[in-house]
C-alpha cells in the first residue's frame, strides 16, 4: 500500500473513532479571540467541511482553488448576521451535516463542477455554518474578537485543504484524495443519520 493508502486509512480511522460533533449547542459562547480561533477545530463538522472547500478547490484547480476559499467565508458572515437577527432558515444541523456528505462527496466522485456551481453550492453551506455561530454570538463577551478567531481557523482549514489537494498529483495521490473525500462523506453522512434520528 502507498503511502497516500496509510495515510487515507489513518485519517478515516481517525474519524471513525472520534466522538460526533455537537459544537452547535446554541447555549452562547465565552467570546474573544482564542475562543473563536480554537472552536473551528473542535466542532468535527466544522472541521470536515472546512478542510473539503480547500480540498475540492484544489482538485478543482484554478479559478476555484482560490475562489470556494473565499466564497465560504463572505457567505458564513452572511449566516452570522442572519443567526444573530432570528431570520428563519431550514434545519440548521440538517444543513451543516448535508455540507460534509456532499462536499466529502463531490471529491470522492471527483465531480467537475462548473465555477457557478460549486460556488452555490460551497455558498449555501456556508450560510448554515455561520448561522449555527451566528445565532450563538449574540451572548458571547467580545464577539468581535470570537469572529476574527474563527475566520482565521476557517481560513487556514481551508489553507490545510488545499496543501492535502496538492497530492493530486503525486503517484496514487488522487485516489488517496477521493478516497479522503469517501471517508468525510460517510462521515457526513452519519451526522446527517443522527440529525435525522434526533
Amino acid at each position: 500500500m502507498t503511502l497516500y493508502g496509510r495515510t487515507a486509512m489513518l485519517a478515516g480511522a481517525g474519524l471513525v473513532c472520534s466522538g460526533t460533533a455537537v459544537a452547535h449547542t446554541g447555549t452562547g459562547l465565552a467570546g474573544g479571540f482564542v475562543p473563536g480561533f480554537t472552536h473551528p477545530f473542535t466542532g468535527l463538522d466544522h472541521l470536515l467541511a472546512m478542510i473539503c472547500v480547500g480540498l475540492w478547490g484544489a482538485f478543482l484547480g484554478p479559478p476555484l482553488i482560490q475562489v470556494l476559499p473565499i466564497v465560504f467565508p463572505l457567505m458564513m458572515v452572511g449566516g452570522a448576521a442572519l443567526g444573530m437577527l432570528g431570520v428563519p432558515v431550514p434545519p440548521v444541523e440538517l444543513g451543516i451535516a448535508l455540507s460534509v456528505l456532499v462536499l466529502g462527496g463531490c471529491i470522492a466522485l471527483a465531480i467537475q463542477a462548473p465555477v457557478w456551481a460549486a460556488s452555490v453550492i460551497v455558498a449555501a453551506f456556508a450560510v448554515f455554518h455561520g448561522y449555527a455561530h451566528g445565532k450563538e454570538l449574540p451572548s458571547a463577551a467580545d464577539p468581535i474578537g470570537y469572529s476574527a478567531g474563527f475566520t482565521l481557523a476557517t481560513g487556514m482549514l481551508h489553507v490545510s485543504g488545499i496543501g492535502i489537494g496538492f497530492l493530486r498529483d503525486r503517484p496514487g495521490g488522487a485516489l488517496a484524495i477521493r478516497s479522503l473525500g469517501a471517508i468525510i462523506g460517510g462521515t457526513g453522512a452519519w451526522f446527517l443519520f443522527q440529525v435525522l434520528g434526533s
